[in-house]
This record gives structure tokens, C-alpha cells and sequence, in this order.
């Protein structure tokens, strides 16, 4: 079995109606979409994650132009020799970023294709289920207009526990003062209601304002608070963590187990997010896992992109161990972003879905996604 075509697809949509997040205003969803073709006839599907406001033409070029025909007639097999292969040649001009995206729709792909080789789901080839369905969390509460709307958090907090969400996101980052009138609100709504909070400042502050924000949210016993300041700032990273109560979780712009190094020897976070599209793919993945394992980090990986990286970021979580042992251990939660996102919906022809407050794990083969081609080819441009 020799890979024999790599084709890659650029998706763009545009939205009905715009979100804000604090980094940038949503007018339009992208995705990055890999396809690789064997010589046996087998097809593995992968995604590359458009990190922020990425185009989708960046990953896209890079797989054309770098890793193609690097990776055509090898037998995706070796799937950890042509991690570290694609890897060490663009070493000198990669390490982060954009270079490791591409890499990661690559071996996404690849270890689809090792799924349906051996008919198996991917987990059963990363180490088995040790748990066949998850929790998930609805990652929301953007930002509708440039004024604050407190009453469209509110609405949108009920809607959610309305809908069987146990745990929720909250976007803030548009300024301390806003930020914790809109919090203060959604955790009035929801006080009684047994509902855990988080949120997301998407890298919105510096160390002070970070930590001030933290401050109040120890006082409402918020689940986790995630990116507090830019990813470069580890040691800002450390700063806000020892001095808040709340958990501190990072790592949805950090790549490979190079870039986590530091961020996990240091303690840095108390949640690594990983996202499989951005990190390097199931490879890196099982790194970074066996890293955070090694140091007592949980990871609850990140996920963003389409109904093909939902796909292949549960079957991780299905695989993930439980770090922390004991008789009621804090399980992993799948990110379920409740944005208007197209691809989600019609990229697959099995798209993922929360029932009764739970997700179940796909177990048919490979990454078990079932990628609808004729709305694929009807929405892309192709590199």
C-alpha cells in the first residue's frame, strides 16, 4: 500500500450573521480539508486547523508546495517515520504555526486510512476505549454587535441548559469591566441550575489585567480560565497561575511535544488543549498526551474546526486516559462549539451531535467520518 494522490480542498462560507471573538469579528467559516488516495483504494480524510482568522489557501499551499510529494509512494503505514520526515524537513523554516497544521491534516489522513486498513476505529489502534461517550461543553457566548448586550448572554445561557449542557464556555475578553458584568449575569441565571462555567479570554490581556479578571473569577468558582495571556508569555502563564485559584488551561496555539515541553516542565498550565488539527495530528497527539501523563497535567484537547476534525479529535478522547487517578476521576469533556459553523452540519454524512447530554463515540473505521463529496465539491476551490 503506497499513498499515490494527495488532494487538498479550501472551504469557505459565508455566515448569515457575524460573531466577535476578542482576537477579530467571524464573517465567514474556512476549513482546510485533506484527502489522500492509496494504491489499494483506500481513501483517509484529514483536516488542517485555521488557527483564529487563518485563510484556508495557507495550509493548503504548504501541503502543494512542501509535503505532496514528499509523502507520495510511501506506505502510510509508517505513518510516525513520515510525522518525523515531514517534521525534520521543514524544521529550519517551521517548528509552529502553519507548517505544523499541514502536517497534522496530513497524519489525520494517514491514520484514517490505517483505521480502515485494519478495520478498526482509530482509538483501538492508539491504546483502546476507556470510555465509549463523553460529555460535552457548548463553547458560545460570542459577541453579536460592537455594544454589550448582557440579555443575549442570558438567552443564550438558558438555551443551553435547555438543550441537556451541563458545562459551558463563556467568550469574554472585550474588557475587564464588561467581562465581569456579563459573567456576574450568566452565573446569576445558572447559579442553581448545577451548571459549570468556564471561559476564554482568547489571549485578550496582559499579566495585570489577566490576573485581575482571574481574581474575581475564584470568587465564582469558575471551572477553568483559558488563554489569559498571549502563548509566547510562559513565564506570564506562571505568573497568573500562582496567583489565582482557578485553573489555568492553554495550549490551542502550541505545537508538537517540542512546543509543550516547556509549557508542561514548567507547569505553566493546569489543563493542557492540544488541538489535534494544529498539533500535529494523532502522532504528535500521543506525544503530547504521554508528556502531560508523565508530569500529573490533565488534557481536555481543544476543537474547532469541521464535522472531520470533530470526528477525529473523539476518537483521542475516547483513547485518553484519565490522569489524575482515584474513585471519581474528572473525566475529559468534548468542546461543542454552538456557533453557526456550515461545515459541521453538511460537511459529513454522520455529524456529530449531543443527545441527553452526551456525545457518543463513533466506532466503524478509521476516524469515522463520512464525507458527503458532492457538497465537498460544490463548496471548495481546489490546490
Amino acid at each position: 500500500m503506497k499513498i499515490d494522490k494527495v488532494t487538498v480542498y479550501c472551504l469557505r462560507e459565508k455566515l448569515e450573521n457575524s460573531f466577535a471573538f476578542s482576537q477579530g469579528i467571524v464573517n465567514e467559516r474556512t476549513s482546510t480539508i485533506v484527502k489522500i488516495s492509496t494504491t489499494n483504494g483506500l481513501v483517509g480524510w484529514g483536516e488542517c486547523f485555521n488557527q483564529g482568522l487563518e485563510p484556508p489557501e495557507i495550509t493548503a499551499n504548504i501541503i502543494s508546495s512542501v509535503f505532496k510529494n514528499l509523502i507520495i509512494g510511501k506506505d502510510p503505514r509508517n505513518v510516525e517515520h513520515i510525522w518525523f520526515e515531514m517534521y525534520h524537513f521543514s524544521r529550519d523554516y517551521g517548528r509552529k504555526g502553519s507548517i505544523i497544521s499541514a502536517i497534522s491534516g496530513i497524519d489525520i489522513a494517514m491514520w484514517d486510512i490505517l483505521g480502515k486498513f485494519y478495520k478498526e476505529p482509530v482509538y483501538n489502534l492508539i491504546g483502546g476505549a476507556v470510555r465509549k461517550k463523553i460529555k460535552p461543553y457548548a463553547t458560545g457566548f460570542y459577541r453579536k454587535s460592537d455594544s454589550l448586550n448582557v440579555q443575549d448572554y442570558i438567552d443564550e445561557a438558558l438555551m443551553h441548559f435547555k438543550n441537556g449542557f451541563s458545562y459551558m464556555k463563556v467568550k469574554l475578553g472585550f474588557g475587564i469591566n464588561e467581562d465581569i458584568e456579563v459573567y456576574k449575569e450568566i452565573h446569576k441565571v445558572l447559579e442553581k441550575k448545577n451548571i459549570k462555567l468556564f471561559v476564554d479570554t482568547n489571549h485578550a490581556y496582559g499579566r495585570n489585567e489577566a490576573i485581575k479578571l482571574g481574581l474575581f473569577l475564584d470568587m465564582l468558582d469558575c471551572g477553568w480560565y483559558e488563554e489569559p495571556v498571549v502563548p509566547e508569555d510562559i513565564d506570564g502563564y506562571i505568573e497568573v497561575k500562582n496567583k489565582i485559584k482557578t485553573p489555568v488551561a492553554g495550549g490551542e496555539n502550541e505545537h508538537t511535544i517540542f512546543g509543550f515541553r516547556d509549557l508542561i516542565k514548567k507547569r505553566a498550565v493546569d489543563i493542557a488543549q492540544p488541538d489535534l488539527g494544529s498539533c500535529g495530528g494523532i502522532t504528535a497527539m500521543k506525544h503530547i498526551i504521554a508528556l502531560c501523563v508523565s508530569e500529573g497535567i490533565r488534557i481536555n484537547p481543544h476543537v474547532w474546526g469541521s464535522s472531520i476534525l470533530q470526528a477525529a479529535s473523539l476518537q483521542i478522547l475516547a483513547s485518553l486516559p484519565v490522569v489524575n487517578f482515584n474513585r471519581n476521576p474528572t473525566e475529559p469533556l468534548l468542546e461543542y462549539d454552538c456557533s453557526d459553523h456550515p461545515f459541521r452540519k453538511k460537511l459529513t454524512l454522520n455529524p456529530i451531535i449531543a443527545k441527553k447530554g452526551f456525545v457518543e463515540i463513533p466506532s466503524n473505521h478509521g476516524i469515522c467520518a463520512e464525507v458527503n463529496e458532492d457538497y465537498l465539491q460544490k463548496n471548495e476551490f481546489t490546490s
